[in-house]
């Protein structure tokens, strides 16, 4: 089953790995499903369907002219969710903007057939700085990253994965074939797509869905993730959602599904195969990474 058909006659591609309990797995900005791979895997040797699908816009799902927002992209959840017969005792996980997806999912569609949520390096639950989330990315940024994309969009994602990935002057996090294959997959997505996207994870409030987290739920972040501020995000949700569990992984970048690709693939087998998580902050001498790096976007954006 390569693709499937959403409500609106969007087609997006999606694959499975492993039998067993489902574990759907929603990518970040403005990458694929195939981040999750290593994950892909330790999941299915562990007992579990990992599913995986590309964002409308991204991967090799369609590019339609509309439905770039978090409305829809939980309903393409649903759909996915749907198509795969994963509505019963199912996880969701979702990194960076993918956490998005599950926050609407909770709320929208009443978290139909979940049972445990993980968030990794989640824009939960609001990205944007206000006077009530003064943790937040401001808006100067995003709106810098907006105008680097559309000044020369293939320039800007070259120094926006530096970022990501917590590459520095000495410092190399990832291979540089990690980096241009980061760079070869946003390369395939929709330059109206990425920037649409990009707005709604931006600028979409998602406190509102706490409440709506009546599952154990795991959050994962690195303390040096500069796209999404651990303060703002996953420290907020620990104090809203009652059976939230963070781990915090000391100095990691955004990107962690790479950077601690291994500790990462750990954590989630151990949780997924346990039936429950109590509400405690457990900090750890690694960290996380992903999504849209507030320096990566204001340090030099084209």
């Amino acid at each position: 089953m390569p693709m499937i058909q959403t409500r609106d006659g969007t087609s997006l591609y999606v694959k499975t790995l492993g039998q067993g309990r489902p574990v759907v797995l929603i990518h970040g900005w403005p990458l694929s499903a195939d981040s999750w791979d290593p994950q892909m895997m330790a999941l299915a040797d562990a007992g579990f369907r990992a599913i995986a699908y590309d964002r409308r816009g991204f991967g090799r799902s369609d590019q339609p002219p509309g439905g770039y927002d978090y409305k829809t992209f939980s309903d393409d959840l649903a759909d996915v969710m749907e198509a795969c017969e994963a509505m019963e005792n199912a996880a969701l996980v979702g990194f960076s903007m993918g956490g998005g997806e599950i926050a609407r999912y909770m709320s929208r569609h009443g978290g139909k057939g979940v049972t445990q949520a993980v968030l990794v390096s989640s824009i939960v639950p609001y990205m944007l700085q206000t006077d009530d989330n003064p943790d937040g990315v401001p808006d100067d940024v995003f709106q810098q990253m907006t105008q680097g994309m559309k000044k020369d969009f293939r320039h800007f994602f070259k120094k926006f994965f530096q970022d990501f990935y917590g590459v520095g002057w000495v410092s190399q996090s990832v291979s540089d074939e990690e980096l241009h294959w980061a760079w070869m997959t946003t390369m395939r997505a929709g330059q109206y797509a990425t920037l649409q996207s990009a707005a709604a994870f931006a600028y979409t409030d998602f406190r509102p869905d706490l409440p709506n987290f009546r599952v154990p739920t795991l959050i994962i972040h690195g303390t040096g993730d500069k796209t999404v501020p651990i303060d703002a995000t996953a420290r907020e949700v620990v104090k809203k959602v009652p059976q939230a569990e963070l781990v915090e992984y000391h100095g990691e970048p955004h990107a962690v599904f790479a950077t601690q690709r291994d500790r990462l693939s750990q954590d989630l087998v151990n949780f997924l195969g346990r039936p429950g998580a109590q509400k405690t902050v457990r900090t750890q001498p690694q960290a996380v990474t992903d999504a849209v790096t507030a320096d990566a976007i204001s340090a030099d954006p084209v």
